[in-house]
């Protein structure tokens, strides 16, 4: 009785504010716990590399950065169908198909573990060639096969821990979400200095602590599904492939998780220009982005915690509530990243310390992480489009932009700065791929803008 009526009150909640609560508050109530929730992603992020850090051993750090790419991909894995299911989610609760959402959530859970499954098996099965890929030195190939060996291994738990984040968070239920990312944070956090250096397991201990976080928020979504929520599903006999459901989760899960995958490429090519100048370069690059990552988070955990409110209203047709949230979500990144970056570029040297205590690194770091900030004002402005458009359902312009900014723009940024000014080109190519997709993203909307004036 008690949880049919939890149920009922949260199910009205949510609809107030989709569609009746004033935008500023509205945004503020999706936004806030998201924003939050990517504040304890970044956490999460930087303890590893904080506390392998804490060694004082270079190569550990060079090791973890290294590795990141192929931890991103079980990450792009999750966006696949946590980014892709979401956005169905949101449009058919605008449209008040209530009992598809149930067999839209069943499919991305159990499709999910499939596909994190395979990824481990063939991370495991072909460790060696793909480290060499990656850029491995014979001084970081031995740290980086030790993380990479349990991330693998236990796949399923980081897979679905992103991707349960967003399907929970597609119903309104931002706080629940943040909760449950949180969980899994400050358990990796307890973990961390006991298993690294406690136990002196090294890099090995900073992936067991970040499975056993990833477990403890798994849990915690599903049993929030189970007990609490009354739309979304784990049941397998829920689970569907027809009516749409798996077109339409790819449709948008595919260009969301190809960001990732071409980050895990880029971050690749990255490391293995880089590594040309020493592993101090790769691991001052690994620092430098760590930090930077409370700048992109932040602004981008804005705009994913709009997805929801722009894709029910969206669905309901009310374009006029849908562009006040876009524009009021747009202001807020812009104060946001224009106040980080300021205290970034007055600190640099203190942030990039707290990670690591290696003169060379901290040098390198110092000017990597200055050069990160660039496009740190205006960067949100860009998630805010793309999360948009992933949250319409337009699969052409969020497929366009993903691929950009982390592919079809940086990369060959990296390539040819690299070979014109060496590493100052390397250093400078992600503020240079931002200013080009930002200007993309802004005429892009333009033209969607048009056509929804004709719809109106």
């Amino acid at each position: 009785m008690y949880v049919e009526k939890k149920r009922r009150i949260l199910k009205n909640m949510n609809q107030d504010v989709f569609e009746k609560v004033p935008v500023p508050k509205a945004v503020f109530t999706l936004a806030v716990p998201t924003v939050l929730s990517m504040l304890v992603t970044i956490i999460y992020n930087m303890a590893d590399t904080f506390f392998v850090g804490q060694t004082g051993d270079a190569n550990q750090v060079a090791a973890v950065s290294l590795t990141m790419p192929l931890f991103t991909i079980f990450i792009a894995c999750g966006n696949l169908f946590g980014v892709g299911g979401s956005s169905f989610i949101s449009r058919a609760l605008g449209q008040g198909e209530k009992e598809k959402v149930k067999h839209i959530s069943s499919f991305c859970f159990y499709t999910c573990m499939i596909f994190a499954i395979l990824i481990g098996l063939v991370f495991i099965v072909f460790m060696k060639p793909i480290l060499k890929m990656i850029g491995s030195s014979p001084n970081t190939e031995g740290y980086a096969e030790q993380y990479m060996l349990y991330i693998s291994a236990g796949s399923v738990l980081v897979v679905l821990a992103n991707s349960l984040a967003n399907i929970v968070r597609s119903e309104g239920a931002a706080k629940h979400s943040m909760i449950g990312m949180m969980i899994g944070t400050v358990v990796n956090i307890v973990l961390d200095p006991i298993m690294i250096l406690s136990m002196n397991l090294g890099v090995a201990g900073a992936a067991i602590a970040t499975l056993i976080g990833n477990l403890c928020s798994v849990i915690y979504y599903i049993v929030y599904i189970l007990k609490v929520s009354s739309i979304l599903s784990v049941s397998v006999k829920d689970f569907r492939i027809s009516e749409g459901i798996a077109a339409n989760v790819f449709l948008i899960g595919i260009p969301a998780s190809l960001n990732n995958l071409l980050m895990s490429i880029s971050n690749i090519i990255l490391n293995n220009q880089l590594v040309k100048y020493g592993d101090e370069p790769v691991a001052a690059m690994g620092v430098a982005l760590k930090a930077n990552m409370l700048v992109v988070f932040l602004q981008m955990g804005i705009a994913m915690g709009i997805q929801p409110l722009v894709g029910y209203n969206f669905g309901a047709r009310n374009f006029k509530r849908m562009k006040s949230v876009m524009k009021f979500s747009a202001l807020c990144t812009i104060i946001l990243g224009t106040v980080l970056t300021a205290v970034y570029f007055f600190n640099t040297e203190s942030i990039i310390k707290i990670f690591i205590d290696d003169e060379r690194v901290i040098d390198y770091g110092i000017k990597m992480l200055k050069a990160l900030m660039v496009s740190g004002p205006f960067l949100g402005i860009m998630f805010v489009f793309t999360f948009t458009f992933q949250a319409m359902g337009k699969v052409v312009p969020s497929l366009i932009l993903s691929i950009s900014r982390q592919g079809l723009i940086y990369i060959p940024s990296v390539l040819i700065l690299n070979r014109i000014i060496g590493i100052e080109g390397l250093i400078y190519s992600q503020p240079a791929s931002d200013i080009a997709c930002l200007l993309m993203s802004i005429v892009t909307f333009i033209i969607i803008n048009h056509n929804l004036k004709k719809e109106a």
